[in-house]
């Protein structure tokens, strides 16, 4: 599984995260963190996601952009996760 590590630029409104959390997760990926805090100029939020998911994050880019109050997504990181598993004996 790929964890991945995204930064959100958005407009600050009350719904802009609701949509945000709606995507990801129709999207088929887990949010595993989420930091959010809002800009100095009270405009903008900066949002960064920790998701996972075994499907392409370009997918999940290219649906986040088309939301209206976003202005920037970039990928900071990503890095594959190795999933064991026990048998038991």
């Amino acid at each position: 599984m790929m964890q991945h590590q995204l930064s959100i630029l958005a407009r600050f409104r009350p719904e802009v995260l609701e949509r945000i959390l709606r995507v990801t997760r129709h999207r088929g990926f887990k949010i595993n963190a989420m930091n959010m805090g809002q800009s100095s100029d009270g405009d903008n939020v900066n949002i960064e996601l920790t998701v996972s998911s075994q499907r392409p994050l370009t997918q999940l880019c290219a649906q986040l952009t088309k939301l209206s109050d976003i202005t920037e997504v970039e990928v900071l990181q990503q890095e594959s996760r190795l999933l064991r598993t026990q048998s038991a004996m």
